[in-house]
This record gives C-alpha cells, structure tokens and sequence, in this order.
C-alpha cells in the first residue's frame, strides 16, 4: 500500500468512526490549576482569565468574541526546548522554529494509576519501563511516551491537583534515570498528567527537574496536565500535540489529540 493510499484508508477510518478522536486535554479558563513558583521569584503565570468582547450585543450585534489573559505553560500544555536552561540554544528550540513534523507521532501510554493512587510520590523507574516494554513492545525512536496516573481526576480542584504541603507538592513523574532511559530510545517527547513533566519532589533530584533538564538539553518536547489517558491502548494510537506557533514562544497551551482504533 502507498502513502497515499494509507492516508486514504485512514482518512475513510476517521469518517466512519473505526478511528477515534481523543480529547487528551483539560478545560482552560479561571479554574484551571496554574504552577506556581516558590514566593522568593518576583513573578509568576497568572490564573487563566476570558474577557468578552460582544456578545450579539451593543458592543458587536453579530458576533461573539473574547479576549484572554494566559501563561504560555497553562492547562494542558507544551515545552519547548528553549523553556529550560538546557535548551536555551537550540534556534530550533522555540515553538515557531521547532519541526512540527515531531509532533504527531506513536505514542506509549505507561500506566500508573495504580501505583500513583497508592503514593503520589511514586517514581517510575527505567525497571518500571523496561517490563512495560517486555509486555508490549519496545519504545520506538520518535514516539511520545506519556505517563497514565489518573492525575486529571483531581484537576476540578487546584489544592487536590497540585497536592502541596510544607514539604512541597507531591505527584508522581519520572527519575531521572527513567528519562535517560527513554531519551536513549530517541524518544520525540514525555508526558504527564500533573502541573508539570516532572514529579513534584523532583527539585530535590540529582540533577533537580530532570524531566525538564534532561529533555529540553536533548532537543525534545515535555507535555504536561494531559488528560483521558485512561481511554488510549497502551500502544497502536498515534498523539497529535502542536503547540500555537507563537513568535520566540517557549511553550503553548494545546489541544492534546489522539487518534485511537476503535475497540
């Protein structure tokens, strides 16, 4: 079969239904649960606000419209290279300059759930990985793995989401061997359903942030507060994650979609 023939086939499946569209993304706007920093940094990403412009009003009789005020690592969201000092100097880094043909591809779908709802400091391993793999087969290079922990049930209360105490936040993410792990696979990308691509006590880690130290240093793609992870196969679905092509952009919110065989 040709390509061309493929994208007809498929094309056909997504018509008829036998290949589904999953939403993969969190609801943005003034309740979305925002990162925020530790309060000796001067600024922070404000909450989400929508502003309405008309609404088939005095304002615009025949149109409605909003204006918006948001972080570029708000809700359900990309980072780029250039978002970590690892990645400061990739021109490729940014999400104008980054090669979008990267960010559709295969995608792993890790689950954790159990073990997240068990501990939310669970780490998942290179072991981890490794028998994940043994099950269903190995990490392709330029394949997005992504880790299922169920995070977004909590995403409807911002305490409950970033789950922080006086020790700091706790959520499940990666070691930072599990990241080198993956990385030597060629990975495109890794994602988390938490605020962010790496487990909330990863600042106290060897290097802090790996997630972020890690990937961004290697030219490659975090996805963070992904959502219905539940309803993708472990492998077999294919994740489209394109960040808005914002000038010098270190990240964007997104519309997280994967396509999934029915059944």
């Amino acid at each position: 079969m040709t390509a061309s023939q493929t994208l007809q086939a498929m094309g056909a499946m997504l018509a008829s239904g036998d290949i589904e569209v999953v939403d993969c993304t969190g609801v943005l706007g003034p309740n979305t649960p925002i990162l925020q920093l530790p309060p000796d940094f001067a600024k922070n990403t404000p909450k989400v606000e929508i502003h309405k412009i008309s609404e088939y009003d005095e304002d615009g009789p025949f149109f409605a419209w909003n204006w918006m005020v948001l972080g570029e690592h708000s809700g359900t969201h990309f980072d780029a290279p250039h978002h970590w000092v690892t990645g400061k100097d990739y021109e490729d880094g940014y999400t104008d300059t980054l090669a979008i043909q990267r960010v559709v591809a295969p995608v792993n779908v890790i689950d954790c759930s159990k073990e997240s709802a068990e501990n939310p400091d669970f780490l998942l391993t290179p072991e981890h990985v490794k028998e994940w793999e043994a099950k269903h087969g190995e990490i392709g290079k330029g394949e997005w793995v992504v880790m299922r922990t169920d995070w977004d049930k909590r995403a409807h209360d911002e305490n409950l989401f970033l789950n922080t105490d006086e020790n700091g936040p706790h959520s499940p993410g990666p070691t930072p061997e599990c990241v080198e792990y993956l990385l030597s696979k060629g990975i495109v990308g890794w994602g988390s359903q938490c605020i962010g691509t790496d487990a909330g006590q990863a600042g106290g880690m060897n290097p802090p942030f790996p997630a972020h130290n890690f990937l961004h240093r290697d030219n490659c793609f975090g996805l963070a507060s992904l959502a219905n992870l539940d309803k993708l196969p472990p492998k077999g679905a294919i994740l489209i994650a394109a960040p808005l092509k914002i000038e010098r952009g270190t990240g964007s919110p997104i519309r997280a979609l994967a396509l999934v065989p029915k059944g």
